[in-house]
């Protein structure tokens, strides 16, 4: 599966792993290496829905530094960062270029965000996420079984002595 990452340019890497990905979505085979090829898809595609959260966790604090300091200075107020389509994950021994479409990258991005600006409580941003994990897996690998998204959030709310009115996490 990893064999199509071998280039070493950046570009190349990221064409290959959205051909990669749309290879495996346009796939009608319900094969057994056509399943693990999903799964091990669907593994990566945790992790870039992961990262891309962490991502917008970051850089929206970040930027909100900088517009604080850019108003206290009298200078321009810089750009809000974009979410990429792109992100670097680590395989095994590697690191590889995983893609997902838009509509994924750009709501966990986004959700992460929102959730460093405080405009969703964590229960929230773990549900909402899920969803949005749950729809790719079903929909875009034909997966009967969702990946869990946000593991790292669900643990530390499960650390935290009020976890939610039921004192369940999703």
């Amino acid at each position: 599966m990893f064999s199509i990452f071998s280039s070493k340019s950046p570009d190349d890497e990221m064409q290959k792993a959205q051909a990669l990905f749309e290879k495996v979505t346009s796939s009608k085979s319900d094969s057994r290496e056509a399943r693990n090829l999903r799964l091990r898809m669907a593994l990566l595609c945790k992790a870039h829905m992961d990262k891309s959260f962490v991502a917008g966790a970051e850089q929206m604090a970040t930027w909100q530094a900088s517009i604080e300091w850019a108003i206290a200075n009298g200078k321009k107020k810089p750009p809000q960062p974009e979410p990429s389509l792109f992100q670097k994950i680590k395989a095994g021994d590697n690191e590889v270029y995983v893609y997902l479409p838009e509509e994924y990258a750009h709501e966990a991005y986004f959700l992460g965000a929102r959730y460093q600006r405080a405009e969703i409580p964590a229960l929230t941003a773990i549900e909402t996420m899920q969803g949005l994990a749950d729809q790719l897996c079903l929909y875009e690998l034909r997966l009967s079984e969702p990946f869990q998204v946000l593991q790292f959030l669900r643990d530390e709310l499960s650390q935290s002595p009020v976890i939610s009115s039921t004192g369940e996490l999703p």
